[in-house]
This record gives C-alpha cells, sequence and structure tokens, in this order.
C-alpha cells in the first residue's frame, strides 16, 4: 500500500477522506468492493431523506447486490486486471447524482478514487456521502475508506491541475469549453483520460402503436418519457430533444401522446418564472436561427412543441430545457441517417422493433448513437456508457505467458 499526502488548498473541502490517500488497486469486481456497494445501496434505501429524491433511489437500486453480481458476471475473468491506480473525477456541475455513479465506476475498477463534487449545493449530494460515510466506517472497508476521498471547489485550474498531476486516469464530465480546457492540464504520460462531453439525444416513436394503447399502457410511455425528461430537465445527455414520428395517423398520435404528457407534467412538475423565461428566449433564438419552417404549439408553457417541415443538418446543437422539443414525421427512417453525427448518444424507442434500429445504426455505418433503449430508460446509467466500457478503460492488464 502506497501512502499519498494530498497537497492542502485553503478553498478545497473534504467531505469524505483526508489529505492521505493509500493507493492499493483491486481486481475489477473484487468482492469486497461489491459487499460495499451491497451495503451502501441498503443504507440509502433505508434513509428517509432519500425517499424524496427519485435520483438517489435509482442510484441506490442501481447499486444493489443483484445488480452489480450481473454486472461481474457480464465482465467476465478472460484477463488478469487491476485498477490503474487513482482515479480523479471531475463531475457535472448541473446533475445532482452523476459523481456518485462515477464514483462507483472508479470503485468496480479496481482504484483509489479523488472526487470532485459539484460545487452547487444538492441535498442529494449531503445524503449520499452521508449514508457512504457511515459504511466506511465499517471495520471491514477500512482500506476502501483509506482509498476514497471526496472534495469540493469552486473552478480552480490550479487545484484541478494538482489533482490531474497525481491521478493515473480522469474522468471529466462536462460541455466541449470544459472537457479542452481540462485536456490541456499536464497529466503524467500514461494517464488515461475518460471524457463525457455534450451529446445529443433523440426519440423514435411510430404512431400506430401509441394509438392502440389502452390506458394503462399509455400512462406508462408517458410515466417513461416524463422521467426521461422532466426529471432532469433535459439536462441529461441522454434525454431526448428530438422525436420522430413515423407510421400512419401520425396527427392522431401526436394529439394523444402531448395531451396525455401534459397532464401529467402539470400535475408533477414545478415550472419556475425563470425556467419559463429561459425556455422562451430559447424559442426566440431558435425562430431567428432554424432556416425551416416551424409549426409551433403550446402547453400552458408547460411544453413547448416545434414541428419541422425538414431535418435540420445541425439539431445536435439545439438542445431543448424544461420541456422544449423539437418533432419531425418521417415514413424514411433511413434519412435520419444524414443527420446523425458523433454527437448522438441514446435513442429511445416504442413501437419499433429493436431489431430495426440496430441495423439502422449498423448497415448506415453512423458515426453516432451509442445507446439504443425503449423510452422510460433514458437516464439508466451503467458500465457501458458514451460507447466505453468503463471498467475495462480504467484497469490494466496483466499479460503472462
Amino acid at each position: 500500500m502506497i501512502p499519498i499526502s494530498l497537497k492542502k488548498h485553503d478553498n478545497v473541502q473534504y467531505l469524505i477522506g483526508e489529505q492521505v490517500l493509500e493507493l492499493k488497486p483491486f481486481v475489477p469486481y473484487d468482492d469486497l468492493l461489491c459487499d460495499l456497494l451491497c451495503d451502501f445501496s441498503k443504507s440509502l434505501l433505508k434513509n428517509k431523506q432519500a425517499q424524496e429524491y427519485p435520483d438517489v433511489i435509482a442510484f441506490a437500486f442501481w447499486c444493489r447486490k443483484s445488480n452489480i453480481s450481473k454486472l461481474k458476471e457480464s465482465f467476465g475473468t478472460n484477463h488478469n486486471r487491476l485498477g490503474l491506480g487513482i482515479v480523479f473525477h471531475i463531475t457535472p456541475s448541473n446533475v445532482a447524482v452523476n459523481f456518485a455513479f462515477s464514483f462507483v465506476f472508479g470503485l468496480l475498477s479496481g482504484n483509489a478514487n479523488i472526487v470532485r463534487v459539484p460545487s452547487k449545493n444538492f441535498a442529494q449530494i449531503d445524503i449520499i456521502c452521508y449514508e457512504l460515510k457511515r459504511i466506511l466506517e465499517i471495520k471491514k472497508y477500512k482500506l476502501i475508506k483509506k482509498m476514497t476521498t471526496f472534495i469540493k471547489y469552486d473552478r480552480d485550474n490550479d487545484i484541478t491541475s494538482y489533482f490531474s498531476s497525481i491521478c493515473n486516469a480522469r474522468i471529466i464530465w462536462g460541455g466541449d469549453l470544459t472537457i479542452n480546457n481540462i485536456r490541456s492540464l499536464p497529466v503524467s504520460a500514461r494517464c488515461v483520460d475518460v471524457a463525457f462531453s455534450d451529446r445529443f439525444s433523440f426519440s423514435v416513436i411510430n404512431a400506430e402503436s401509441l394509438i392502440e394503447l389502452d390506458n394503462v399502457g399509455l400512462d406508462r410511455l408517458i410515466e417513461g418519457f416524463y422521467n426521461d425528461t422532466y426529471l432532469m430537465d433535459q439536462n441529461a445527455c441522454s434525454s431526448p430533444h428530438l422525436l420522430v414520428w413515423t407510421g400512419k395517423n401520425k396527427s392522431k398520435a401526436k394529439n394523444i401522446f402531448w395531451n396525455a404528457l401534459y397532464l401529467k407534467v402539470k400535475n408533477k412538475y414545478e415550472l419556475s418564472s425563470v425556467n419559463a423565461v429561459d425556455k422562451f428566449t430559447l424559442l426566440c433564438k431558435n425562430s431567428i436561427d432554424l432556416d425551416v419552417r416551424i409549426n409551433f404549439k403550446n402547453f400552458d408553457n408547460f411544453i413547448y412543441v416545434l414541428n419541422l417541415n425538414q431535418l435540420v443538418k445541425d439539431i445536435d446543437k439545439h438542445h431543448g430545457k424544461f420541456g422544449y422539443f423539437f418533432e419531425y414525421d418521417t415514413d424514411n427512417f433511413d434519412e435520419l441517417s444524414s443527420i446523425v453525427t458523433n454527437k448522438y448518444q441514446t435513442l429511445t424507442y416504442f413501437g419499433i422493433n429493436k431489431n430495426e434500429l440496430v441495423n439502422f445504426v449498423v448497415n448506415n455505418s453512423l458515426v453516432g448513437i451509442d445507446r439504443i433503449v425503449p423510452i422510460g430508460k433514458a437516464l439508466d446509467m451503467d458500465v457501458i456508457w458514451d460507447g466505453y466500457d468503463i471498467v475495462s478503460k480504467l484497469s490494466r492488464i496483466i499479460d503472462f505467458k
């Protein structure tokens, strides 16, 4: 075990851990790591405050024993592996729980972890850190405790540069400018960067399949779409901004869908005055910038729908927020291949054969679309993300013959 003294910075707050980090890489999915996550999951699920935050409960559910065991089995033991060493996590400022998933990715890979949590105050951060600290106090997890540090500080290149200089890998979440700035900071020659940048996601819905739904099925679909979008105000890289409609009776299907979503949003979502103004400002900007005819529908400010009469080549540069959606009708799914760039991440779908969508990506040799999942699963994090096998990226193979 190698002790590493972390340089003192007055502007760095230590939420978990101290200024001495110990390094002893584990085998990925070591039983001790999996046991810790199981106990962590149970503690979070019992926390009364956590019940108020669906994203915390979703994270806790993801960490449960059955899911981690499934991931471990899927990873296999084809090679002898160890964690790379120290992973420095620079997590997104606008998503409350991503830091926790990022930590788990580093942990399951067998690494010591320095996690920079968002500088913005989120109640979810306090809840997660409180329960993790309690679990790390268990004698069984003494070694993992010494390998775990959570820190908080405002944007500061000097501090980020220091932690970058001592790590063996970085997980960088953020916009393209943020990632490029962090990548410019000095790191060791063998440092591995895994970057999760700005992405664009969209949904495809078959109109006929939607029309055939009974009330229970429709509510399930609408609830799933609501969770994909409104839970994070469309800030998640996997939240859809564009809906593509296929099949017959599109107008009828759209009328059913948007009105059902409106009722759901009206009952569950709180749209602040500031966010309403931001959304209207975005509409004005799009009206000027987009060189296409737009048919606009407004559902009491809760939902903006901009129907496009033709595909916009750079639609991936136009992200919605707070319930702001583009939509497009087509009977030729392959025409979408002309707009898909490497910015495209998640394709969510309903009423369409999954194999048809896989063939669409593979047969058109698309450079984008890394995930294809049903509507309602857009925010489901996994160790395969943005096309990366994260545990493999954050561990090394010991090759012997």
